[in-house]
């Protein structure tokens, strides 16, 4: 995929407001931990995560989009009828319909003609609707669109604990360990095609994308629903993180190497990296694969965790505000999520 027309113009946030530390998670789990002779610390340990955010038990997602979407809007000056199509691409979901979209476009106020809907892909549904945007971008459909996102991990995170110490054994422990990495926060990215007189310099130039899948690994890491009694249900994650990030990995270098060939450049060109948020084992364990020296990257795990769609596109903006990133550099957005599927989007910053 290559671009010639697009450009992304805001990266915008907004951080969930309550720090829960990962010292704090395990203190929920003593019990267990007593029992398997684990020391505290662990989750730091083979993480590196100390803290993550999280909201409000009774927060609705479509608001932390909304706020996130309008700072986007008040940052650019953007008209409202400009924008062709809002996009919402979280994992979590204010309902199965309508399209979580829909509240949030309708808090905007856009028009009839705006495109709305919903796009799932792991967490890498961000990425996959930048490239969505931009397809209609470059197409000449519209002017300018909104992706927006918003995760949650409260509760997926409380459910485990509680399934943790009903099932307190080894085997439980190791596939639920990734879930207690879970953050939440908001983001809304704002693309057009740079016709639009903004109130921002900011005009970062799309070049091009990859897109390797691997869905024989489809069952590696999943987040739905379990039957645990007659019509009673209840949430579940699980993951095999082992295999998830072999597999990860082995699919990342692949992409990477169709990356590096569509935009004719060696690793050299790349100045900057922005990755999806794990944790210290992931980020070691891809960067080294790809051959990328640690100071090319941005993390920002330790204190934020994994926030899903979120992670990468707020570690961009951070990365911006921060001074990391600088005009002109190349830069590449490196995402994998379980499915599995690895996109890498090449951008001039």
């Amino acid at each position: 995929m290559k671009y010639s027309r697009v450009f992304i113009n805001s990266l915008a946030y907004e951080l969930a407001p309550e720090v829960v530390t990962s010292v704090e998670l395990e203190s929920r789990l003593t019990p267990l931990y007593q029992k398997f002779r684990i020391p505290m610390g662990q989750l730091n340990a083979l993480t590196g995560i100390e803290e993550r955010r999280w909201w409000p038990a009774d927060h609705m997602l479509s608001d932390g989009a909304i706020v996130a979407a309008q700072k986007a809007m008040t940052e650019t000056g953007i008209d409202v009828a400009d924008i062709g199509a809002v996009v919402y691409t979280g994992v979590c979901r204010d309902q199965h319909e309508p399209a979580t979209a829909c509240r949030i476009a309708a808090k905007l106020g856009v028009l009839k003609n705006t495109a709305i809907y919903d796009i799932s892909n792991a967490c890498l549904g961000v990425l996959s609707g930048i490239l969505d945007i931009a397809n209609r971008i470059e197409l000449g459909q519209i002017k300018a669109g909104l992706v927006v996102s918003c995760e949650s991990a409260r509760h997926i995170v409380d459910v485990t604990i509680d399934d943790m110490l009903a099932d307190p054994s080894m085997q439980n422990y190791a596939r639920s360990l990734a879930t207690l990495t879970g953050g939440s926060g908001a983001v809304a990215v704002l693309l057009t095609d740079g016709t639009l007189n903004l109130d921002t310099d900011r005009n970062h130039q799309l070049l091009g994308a990859s897109h390797l899948s691997a869905p024989e690994h489809n069952n590696l890491c999943q987040w739905g629903l379990k039957e645990v009694g007659p019509q009673l249900f209840r949430e579940f994650m699980r993951t095999d993180a082992v295999s998830l990030l072999k597999e990860g990995v082995s699919l990342a270098k692949d992409t990477w190497e169709h990356f590096l060939d569509q935009r004719e450049w060696v690793e050299e060109n790349v100045d900057k990296v922005i990755c999806h948020q794990v944790g210290a084992a992931n980020q070691k364990k891809v960067l080294t694969a790809l051959n990328i020296p640690a100071v090319k990257e941005f993390p920002t795990f330790k204190h934020l965790g994994n926030m899903g769609t979120v992670s990468l596109p707020v570690t961009a903006a951070m990365a911006h505000d921060q001074g990391f990133l600088q005009k002109g550099d190349n830069v590449s957005f490196l995402g994998i999520g379980s499915g599995l599927n690895c996109m890498m989007l090449g951008l001039k910053w």
